[in-house]
């Protein structure tokens, strides 16, 4: 009976469930990483927790720290990121005023200014 009801648990991983051990490690890995890219790009530890407010904070930092160790280890200097934290936004698109003559003849003709209409 037990063997019955382990084989439809087994093929969650191949329908794409996820287990909590694995969010939790998948989430772990991820904040490690940002902490290293934060390192590695030569960004203080306060600037990574402010810039990935959803990050684990205590992941975070042991991925700043392993990669300020390698850095040091290895003599690497920081790479200045490229890509500014805010990117200029696009213009915003004034509106159009209406041009007298094309939207002049589109309207519909009130009685009274048909009459005050020049013939």
């Amino acid at each position: 009976m037990l063997s019955a009801l382990a084989l439809p648990l087994a093929g969650c991983d191949q329908l794409g469930i996820e287990s909590a051990t694995t969010v939790s490690a998948r989430k772990e890995a991820d904040s490690k990483a940002i902490g290293g890219a934060c390192r590695h790009a030569g960004r203080a530890i306060e600037d990574c927790y402010t810039l990935n407010k959803k990050a684990d904070k205590a992941a975070v930092y042991a991925g700043w720290r392993e990669m300020n160790e390698y850095m040091i280890e290895n003599k690497l200097e920081p790479v200045a990121p490229v890509i500014p934290l805010d990117p200029p936004k696009p213009p915003k698109v004034a509106a159009s005023a209406p041009e007298d003559d094309e939207d002049a003849e589109d309207e519909p003709v009130s009685p009274r200014s048909r009459g005050n209409a020049k013939h």
